[in-house]
Parts: C-alpha cells; structure tokens; sequence
C-alpha cells in the first residue's frame, strides 16, 4: 500500500558544506574502535581479550542480559586493547587492521525459514544490533515480535546523505532483505521515502510491504515521525526501527554469506575543504577521513549530524550507527551584544534577525550556546518544530520532576533523543532537551522491566 505524508511542523537548518555527489574510496585505516556506549542498555561481556586473532564477524562480546546477541569485528585483525573507566565499564575495544580481510563464513538461512532461525541468524552473524525497539530506542528485544517495522530511506538532518544517490542500483539487495525483515512481524513494514523517489517502485507491490512519501521539514524522514503518524506506540506494544545504511548492510551480509562492515558517510560542514562521500567501515578511525580536509583548525569534529552527533577527537572513532562526520567552528569566542546586531550572517528559526528575508541562504553556524542557562518557560517554540501529536514542552518538565504517570500520559513511549533534538535547538532557556529525555528514557525503562 502506497501512503503520503506531508509535515508542516519542523525546522530545516540550512548549512553550508553539502557534499557533491561523489563517492571517495579511501584505504581501511589500521585502526578500528567499537565502543559499548554506541548501544544503549546493554551490559557488555568481552570474549575477544587483548592480542586475539579476529576476522571479519568474530564475536568480539556479548550483553550479558541477552547472550544470544553478539557484536561482532568490523575487520580482520588483533585486540590491541581494552579501554575502561570508572569501576572498570568498557569505554572502547580497540582493534588493529592486519589488511588480509578473512572472514567468518555464514550460513545464511532462506526468507521462507522459521522466525526463530532467522532472529537465530541476524543474533550469530552481528546483525541484530541494528534492529532498534521502541519505545525507549534501545537494541531490540530478541523474544518480542513487534506490532511493525519502521525503515526510513530518508534523512531529514542537516548535510544529511541522499539516500536516493547512495541506494540507487541496489534495490535488488534492499528487496531480498526486506523479505527476511518482515519474517520478525505479523504486522506491516512501513518505508518511508522522500517524495518522488527513484527508489519508490521498488518496494511496490510486495506483501505487507507499505511506502510512505514525505514531503516537509525535518524531522519528517525520522521514523519516530512515520511511527506516530501511522501506526502509534501505546503502553505494552513494541516497534522495531531501521535506518537506510542499517538496511544495506542487512542486505549486503545476506548476499555475501558474511558481516559486512562497509559503509558510505558522508564528510560535510563549513570547515571541511572538499565535503564528499567516503566509504569506510563501521567503527573507523577518522584520521585518515579528515586528512588534510580541514580548514579551521578551531573546530569541532562530530561523529553523527549536529543535532544529535557526538563530539570526538581526530583520532577519534566513527560511530557505530552513524551516516555523517560533521566538522564546524567551536564557538568559543565571546560575542558581546550579538542579540543587538541585525544578524544578517545568522540563522534563527524566528524572525529575530534579517536574514529571514533571504530563506534560502546557507550559514556558517558554531557551537555557541549565545548565552547561558535559562528559567524553564513555557514559549510555545517546541511546539513549532515538534510534528508529534504530543506537548514536548510539558513532557520534559514531567520528566524532570519524575512524575511517570505524567510522562506516560504526555507520549515518552512516542519518542527518542532524536525526535526532540530540533527543540533543544530552538530552546530559549537553553535547556539540555535530549539529556532529560534519556534519563526519562531509562527511568521509565528500569521501572516497567
């Protein structure tokens, strides 16, 4: 079935530093990271100890509360280390290329196969780890069948990758996987794709298989926006979750027999010298990506979009789910009466500044707060870029206070850190939006297990 959604609420943030369409094959680095804190509520167990031979999908741990789900190495190599922290939590494993590129041979089972065998495989080959389980946006839970499926084919985020450029010619994989995706529900699987599409006739046409085309700001190609449109989350019902990148590597492990850790990102932002695609691999180092790309030496290398990204080092690691690597100014200057200035070189989603009168300009933006924390008031701004049928305002100040059955009447199983990431950007108060959403994430978590 073919749907049609258009959003009006939303707030595209327009930066300078879009990648041309081209893809730049680079060498594998020598040095890979995979770091526990890319999933969320897991509890790892180390199988791989320092010095041990690894191939591509050897196990390299476990959670320890579903030992049946195991994270594999993105290549072949050696444990070089085991990076802890305070009482001894696994920050990273790190692991040294040795460029022969063996690998652990799968016995891939037929789409027509049980649930539990294929769940079986997806859990053996490093797979499951990219199927995400509503609510709380936490790696999906093996024994529950969801009441759908959500993929999103289409990024929203600021300098995101287009998907339509990057899946173009692959539609043949992406339908093969999709047949095994939709053993794990008796539901539907939705995709939402970006209107008028390439990719769209593709999946036409299959069982249960439901298109939806969007149109409107971000964050309509979220798949929390799909989810509360078509098919709501309410209390005790389960979603599984998708993104494009996520999908292609489902497909592409299917079709080769085993785990395959490449992956296209996409290098973009004010400061990089050439903004392009790169093909990489899950858990790279971005020293070779960054190489000579860079600039303005004063600035801020994220693994991830703006919204959501996360901060990180030139030696850094890429991150496990992540399609982008951002690289802007630090905003660490002092600006003194910049809310007095006519703004014309400035983005605002309101019409504080003059440069609303040229909408389709492209800005340098830093990482300045422009002012410190704020009183908590209700303005009406979340509301403006928050397409949920929820009050985002009212459900953060319910989280705060740790009022659950506020939380649970005000829609927290609706949504994730991603979902309110633009409110946290609009916030006059300055208020951490995101980080108040995750502790009320994990609270409601630890109280309904």
């Amino acid at each position: 079935m073919e749907y049609k959604l258009k959003i009006r609420k939303g707030l595209n943030i327009r930066l300078k530093g879009e990648a041309s369409k081209k893809i730049k094959e680079i060498e594998a680095p020598d040095n890979f990271a995979i770091k526990p804190s890319d999933f969320h509520a897991i509890k790892p167990k180390v199988i791989a100890k320092p010095e041990t031979k690894l191939k591509i999908g050897s196990p390299v741990f476990f959670d320890k509360n579903n030992p049946e789900i195991v994270f594999v190495s993105p290549i072949s190599g050696t444990v070089t280390e085991i990076v802890r922290g305070e009482k001894r939590k696994i920050l990273q494993i790190n692991i040294k290329n040795d460029f022969k590129n063996d690998y652990e041979k799968l016995e891939v089972p037929a789409y027509t196969d049980s649930r539990e065998r294929i769940v079986e495989f997806f859990c053996k080959s490093g797979l499951w780890q990219f199927f995400k389980q509503r609510p709380y946006g936490i790696i999906a839970d093996t024994k529950l069948v969801p009441k759908s499926i959500f993929i999103s084919l289409y990024d929203t985020a600021p300098l995101a990758p287009d998907y339509d450029y990057l899946l173009d010619g692959k539609q043949k994989l992406l339908t093969n996987a999709l047949y095994y995706i939709s053993s794990l529900t008796n539901g539907n699987v939705y995709i939402g794709l970006r209107k008028d599409s390439k990719l769209l006739k593709a999946f036409v046409g299959i069982n249960n298989i439901n298109t939806i085309e969007i149109s409107g700001p971000h964050p309509a190609g979220n798949v929390g926006t799909l989810i509360n449109k078509f098919d709501p989350i309410n209390k005790d019902e389960t979603v599984f979750t998708l993104n494009a990148q996520d999908l292609l590597h489902i497909a592409n492990t299917i079709d080769k027999g085993y785990f395959s850790a490449e992956r296209t990102i996409v290098l973009s932002g004010s400061e990089v010298k050439e903004p392009k695609y790169i093909k990489t691999f899950l858990g790279a180092s971005v020293s070779n990506i960054i190489d000579g790309q860079i600039s303005n030496e004063n600035c801020r290398i994220i693994s991830g979009n703006v919204l959501t990204g996360t901060k990180i080092e030139k030696d850094g690691a890429l991150g496990f789910f992540e399609n982008q690597l951002c690289i802007i100014p630090e905003g660490n200057e002092y600006e003194m009466f910049g809310w007095l200035l006519p703004g014309l070189k400035k983005f605002s989603s309101s019409r504080l500044y003059f440069s609303f009168l040229t909408p389709n300009k492209k800005y340098t933006i830093n990482t300045n707060f422009h002012g410190g924390h704020r009183p908590f008031v209700m303005t009406g701004q979340y509301e403006k870029v928050c397409p949920f049928d929820i009050l985002p305002q009212h459900l953060i100040k319910a989280i705060i206070v740790k009022d659950i059955d506020k939380m649970e009447q005000l829609g927290i199983y609706e949504v994730i850190e991603e979902d309110l990431a633009l409110c946290e950007f609009v916030c006059t108060s300055k208020t951490e939006v995101q980080s108040i959403l995750h502790e009320g994430l994990e609270l409601m978590r630890e109280e309904m297990s």
